[in-house]
């Protein structure tokens, strides 16, 4: 189903409007991210989406059908959210074929809905189980399996893994690949995690302050930031001025902002002094935080431990500098 969103707007009575003209358009069987800050306004477009807000100005279509005004039950939607919302006194069949039941679908229909969403989410086992017999990343399972059940057009997550540990975070991430791959359900993912995003969307936007700043692939987003927010937000990166001493050290045109990634910058027997003043062990990496010549305090990612107060060189590739 293609969900299109034009010139959305809400406010909850301050002059700051919570969603400020956002539009965008989810194609059939697309994983899209809304990603931002806490108070971005990526929930309440969630929210909008679903029925449960009412938007000041704007539209939403799924399927070119306008939907502002149609109640939540008649949208065909699904939601999972971060609490998993399970009831705690029916098993997990029964959790899971609540939507069915409720739309009063024949038996039959039912149970296959119940067993094939299961058998999705790998929880065939523990159809029996009550929601407290379970760890939170099998509870967050249910609440997938019974969205699936529901067998709508559009499913809505809400920060779905952000009560969990980041193991289980990872296992889950990998399943809801692996479930969106099977089912190729159209959804709509909100979330403050990069790391999610950009390895499970297949396009994100970006918000900040009720707006969006960019659209795109996770490569897209990551590599080509249309500017210094987008840039920051989706991971460290250092920035300067294009006609710094230091831009002109890395070859840098002058006239506009720089940056780059620590993975970018590289120890060199040629390119900038600078001195180590601080290593960071962080198990994959070592981040040093260099002093240059220039006076500009930098962060630099490498496998090998520098001494803190040792001197030594780096460079940066001109194609890894991105302009910002």
């Amino acid at each position: 189903m293609t969900v299109t969103v034009r010139q959305l707007s809400k406010s909850f009575g301050s002059p700051e409007r919570a969603v400020d003209d956002v539009s965008f358009v989810i194609q059939p069987g697309e994983m899209f991210f809304l990603l931002g800050p806490s108070g971005c306004g990526k929930t309440t477009v969630l929210r909008m989406l679903a029925g449960f807000i009412k938007p000041d100005r704007g539209e939403i279509l799924f399927r070119d059908k306008r939907m502002n005004d149609v109640p939540p039950q008649n949208r065909e939607t699904a939601l999972v959210f971060q609490n998993y919302a399970i009831w705690p006194h029916l098993t997990v069949y029964e959790n899971v074929a609540y939507g069915p039941r409720a739309r009063k679908l024949d038996g039959s229909l039912i149970e296959r809905r119940v067993e094939d969403a299961l058998r999705v989410v790998r929880l065939e086992a523990l159809a029996q189980r009550k929601p407290a017999q379970l760890s939170g990343g099998q509870q967050q399972r249910v609440a997938l399996a019974r969205a699936l059940a529901a067998n709508p057009d559009l499913i809505l997550l809400d920060e779905p893994l952000s009560n969990l540990d980041p193991r289980l975070r990872l296992e889950l991430r990998e399943e809801l690949q692996r479930i969106h791959r099977e089912t190729r359900k159209t959804c709509l993912y909100v979330t403050h995690d990069q790391e999610e995003a950009l390895s499970l969307a297949d396009r994100i936007a970006v918000m900040n302050q009720g707006r969006i700043e960019q659209i795109g692939t996770p490569f897209e987003i990551y590599e080509h930031p249309v500017n210094e927010f987008t840039a920051r937000f989706m991971g460290e990166i250092n920035v300067f001025p294009g006609e710094s001493a230091l831009a002109r050290l890395l070859h840098a045109p002058a006239g506009r902002k720089f940056g780059f990634r620590p993975a970018s910058a590289y120890l060199s027997d040629s390119g900038v002094e600078a001195v180590v003043r601080r290593t960071v062990y962080l198990g994959t990496k070592v981040e040093l935080v260099l002093e240059t010549v220039t006076g500009d305090n930098l962060k630099l990612w490498t496998r090998k431990s520098v001494a803190e107060g040792e001197h030594l060189r780096f460079w940066v590739d001109p194609t890894d500098l991105i302009p910002l």
